[in-house]
């Protein structure tokens, strides 16, 4: 299918400091794809490029295989993490503002205004103004007016900041929604259990630079460490412990919790194969539970970041 956006060796520099350090990026059509870092890694300073919001020194970025210009603004919607909607205007009002820089008639902005107030069951905010909503009902507003003009490109930062769990996980689905329907997701968070649920494909940046990209399914094949989780069910369980081979690291962990449950979790070594290591603990109890402990967003991001300073 291609890739809906490239960003080829970007370089930004802010004085001094510099933001980003040759980044090139991927995203693939129809993708989730998490723009990951810690905070002031560069993240921000490469969504603001593709918005065309500050330029690069040096490097460009490709939108569906054709060269970034003004005009694509079209078919980009940006969620911005520090919100930017106009507190003293009315709700309907600034939305069809909004909707008619994005290129749409009033009429269609109408239209997709009342198909997402109704979907979201908020057609009497039309003439509230922004400063009688909550946060939460103004991430509303806000996210319709990301995604009203049905851009091929949608970049959320953190889409899901001051929304509580039920709507939250209301505006998890609609962005899958949107995947589904055919665009392209770039999604910068720091919850991490986000992108386990959302994301395809990763990026890391850290300190100015692209430090992990590709696809999830991939990396965390590649950062797999031979950890498994293991119960057995024994009649002494400090003494079988002690009888787990200490080349194996045994660490206690819950898993079931049941009495004269061993809970643990081990770290085969390479040398020793996976069915040896099964027969010890054999020997040991009952063995109930055995499963791969595979590398999680979050311990993925924590190495990665610990691994390059």
């Amino acid at each position: 299918m291609g890739n809906a956006l490239e960003a080829i060796h970007i370089k930004k520099d802010y004085g001094n400091y510099t933001a980003l350090n040759d980044v090139s990026i991927s995203v693939p059509k129809g993708s989730v794809y998490g723009l990951l870092g810690p905070n002031g890694a560069g993240k921000t300073s490469l969504i603001r490029i593709i918005n065309q919001i500050t330029m690069p020194d040096e490097g460009h970025i490709l939108l569906n295989g054709e060269r970034l210009q003004p005009r694509h603004i079209e078919n980009i919607g940006y969620m911005p993490e520090e919100r930017g909607l106009y507190k003293s205007m009315k709700v309907g009002e600034q939305c069809i503002y909004l909707a008619q820089l994005k290129g749409l008639t009033t009429t269609q902005a109408k239209e997709r205004l009342n198909y997402w107030f109704e979907r979201f069951e908020i057609q009497d905010w039309w003439n509230k103004k922004l400063q009688e909503l909550s946060k939460g009902m103004a991430q509303k507003v806000q996210f319709i007016v990301t995604v009203m003009h049905e851009p091929s490109l949608l970049i959320f930062d953190e889409p899901f900041s001051g929304f509580d769990p039920v709507n939250a996980n209301r505006i998890k689905e609609e962005i899958l929604k949107l995947r589904d329907d055919g665009a392209t997701i770039i999604f910068s968070t720091h919850r991490m259990e986000s992108v386990e649920e959302m994301c395809d494909h990763i990026a890391l940046i850290h300190k100015s630079n692209l430090v992990l990209e590709g696809k999830l399914s991939e990396i965390k094949q590649h950062y797999r460490d031979r950890n498994y989780a293991v119960s057995l069910i024994c009649e002494n369980i400090d003494m079988a412990f002690q009888q787990i081979p200490s080349e194996f690291n045994p660490q206690p962990i819950v898993l079931s919790g049941l009495d004269h449950t061993l809970d643990v979790q081990i770290k085969i070594p390479k040398e020793v194969d996976v069915s040896i290591a099964l027969n010890r603990l054999l020997q040991l109890g009952e063995l109930t539970h055995f499963s791969e402990v595979i590398p999680s967003v979050n311990d993925i991001f924590i190495k990665t970041v610990q691994q390059h300073g």
